[in-house]
């Protein structure tokens, strides 16, 4: 199989890596003109864990790609979803499977304006990556990659990407209820991302704070309610008690939203995490002040940062 990983920064640069170690024939689509333009040039300079290593992987603007891709996994922020699936559409074909892995909720009603519902797959990875620099990353750590077909049918060709993220060591696992995984990990950057970049503080450091469960708590509950609005069943202490213990085993690192708001200046996910939650309370007709207040604290420090 051929794949291609859109959107190529920290993460979708991990997956390029680790597919392409693996073997595989990965190519990388990005917008970032000196990020192409390293890793054209030099490679893609990867420390991982703890051992530098160079690779050449071919990378290509969006409108620069041609021919057949067997499966394509979507690493863009959420914002911008739509606009690499349009910039992109010459390659999805009537086969082509595409793996959506990126934060937050909702991403399958973008995702069907471009890709037939019986092509995509949603799922959630749990590895953590941080971008140095245009074509530098930082890899460390273990984690594991969680996928399912979108409508039924689809579950031999989802399996056959499992086993090639098995064979990667991305640690692919098949879904029998993803939406559960992936309101999880959003639960867990609702608590986790916004308050580090507004606290300017790793994941450790937020935790050494006597204010940490509370805040985690009041984010938590509001995620559950809505959740639960969903259909999914979110279990309140068991959340919590999940996100301060890969609070705890990541303590050291800066999570994605730190990395682009407080290092590099860019435009959050905050809208597709704690401003979704706010978003469908009111739809629900329940409240969930905490992550309305988060979400426009996060769109004010991006405007004092001026970020684009």
């Amino acid at each position: 199989m051929k794949f291609a990983i859109a959107g190529s920064g920290a993460m979708g640069s991990r997956f390029g890596f680790m597919l392409h170690q693996a073997g595989n024939d990965v190519i990388l689509i990005d917008k970032w003109d000196a990020h192409i333009q390293e890793i054209r040039q030099n490679g893609l300079t990867v420390n991982y864990n703890g051992t530098e290593k160079v690779v050449k992987i071919p990378i290509y603007r969006p409108n620069e790609v041609k021919g057949k891709v067997d499966v394509i996994f979507m690493f863009t922020k959420a914002m911008f979803l739509g606009e690499m699936l349009e910039d992109i559409q010459p390659i999805i074909k009537e086969d082509t499977q595409v793996v959506c892995l990126l934060n937050g909720i909702g991403h399958e009603t973008v995702m069907k304006k471009y890709v037939s519902l019986e092509n995509i797959l949603i799922g959630v990875t749990i590895w953590t990556a941080g971008l140095i620099g245009p074509g530098k990353i930082d890899l460390e750590g273990t984690g594991s990659t969680e996928i399912q077909n979108f409508v039924p049918g689809g579950e031999e060709k989802a399996k056959e990407i499992v086993k090639v993220l098995e064979e990667a060591g991305l640690n692919g696992v098949y879904s029998e209820n993803v939406k559960f995984s992936i309101w999880r990990k959003a639960c867990v950057n609702g608590a986790l991302n916004a308050t580090c970049s507004l606290l300017d503080a790793t994941l450790g450091e937020m935790f050494e704070t006597d204010q940490a469960i509370s805040i985690t708590e009041k984010i938590v509950k509001e995620f559950v309610d809505v959740a639960a609005k969903q259909d999914v069943q979110l279990d309140f202490n068991d959340t919590v008690e999940y996100i301060v213990k890969s609070a705890k085993e990541l303590g050291h690192h800066y999570p994605s939203m730190h990395q682009d708001l407080v290092q590099h200046h860019r435009l959050t996910e905050i809208d597709y995490i704690n401003g979704a939650v706010a978003r469908l309370a009111v739809e629900y007709g329940i409240e969930a002040p905490t992550n309305e207040l988060i979400t426009k604290f996060i769109h004010a420090k991006e405007q004092l940062l001026k970020v684009k």
